[in-house]
């Protein structure tokens, strides 16, 4: 309680009470729909885009075929080069996915982006894990990748035992964690500042229609602020993952 106003505590903000199954392991809350919604979301909109055969794109196949461009020539072009477009419909699909769950936190009575919960995010950074990984060592052979990713060209002798213990860490463990905290924090951090300010905006504006004018402000700003969020983490943990595979895919030189 600050000034008479009563923040929710975090727990609040983030945890959402079972709606479906409740009391047993497969329990459903407000965030697994939302999970469920944004994987029909995508899987809709990119059929809608397909189905139009038109030659002059409008429409939905308009905002599809730019969103696939993106991809290709603003993430895979840019990382792994031409031979990275096998990987179009899995990164395509990662950033409209992660998008379509940030977009949540500013979409009235949803309200929650997905990936503030770590659980989201992990899981996708678990999968690519696994994806770099498989490749790196199905590309240059088990030692033979192990050795490229962990020991750089040029590296003196004497220190190559000291760079190999620290790339390995970061390609078993920093990678993923970085990958999932970074969306997780930020996701959470812009959920919790709207909140914030929500609560602001409504508390003041019940005493005083004056004082509530800055907070509003602000909280607008910050809506339309956190819509670039969305997009930004979203191209992040997608070009992140571009190039971890293309790094995995050809070894340095």
């Amino acid at each position: 309680m600050i000034l008479g106003l009563d923040f929710p505590p975090v727990a609040h903000v983030i945890e959402w009470p079972a709606i479906l199954f409740k009391d047993t392991p497969f329990a459903v809350n407000k965030v697994v729909i939302l999970m469920w919604l944004t994987v029909v979301v995508v899987f809709v909109f990119f059929r809608i885009a397909a189905r139009d055969q038109s030659l002059v794109p409008t429409g939905v196949r308009n905002v599809g075929e730019s969103v696939v461009n993106f991809v290709e020539e603003g993430v895979i072009l840019q990382t792994m080069g031409s031979e990275g477009l096998y990987w179009t419909p899995f990164l395509l699909m990662m950033f409209s996915f992660i998008f379509v769950g940030n977009i949540w936190e500013v979409i009235p009575v949803a309200q929650m982006p997905i990936n503030a919960r770590i659980a989201l995010p992990m899981l996708m950074a678990i999968l690519v894990w696994f994806l770099y990984h498989f490749i790196g060592i199905k590309s240059q052979g088990f030692f033979g990748y192990f050795k490229s990713a962990c020991v750089p060209p040029g590296v003196p002798k004497a220190i190559i035992p000291l760079v190999f213990f620290i790339e390995f860490i970061g390609i078993m463990i920093t990678r993923p964690l970085s990958l999932a905290v970074r969306l997780f924090a930020n996701m959470l951090a812009g959920h919790l500042l709207l909140v914030s300010f929500a609560v602001l905006t409504t508390a003041l504006f019940s005493a005083t229609y004056i004082g509530a004018v800055l907070p509003f402000g602000l909280l607008v700003a910050l809506t339309g602020f956190e819509v670039l969020v969305s997009v930004l983490q979203a191209f992040i943990f997608t070009i992140l993952t571009a190039v971890y595979i293309g790094g995995a895919m050809h070894p340095e030189h």
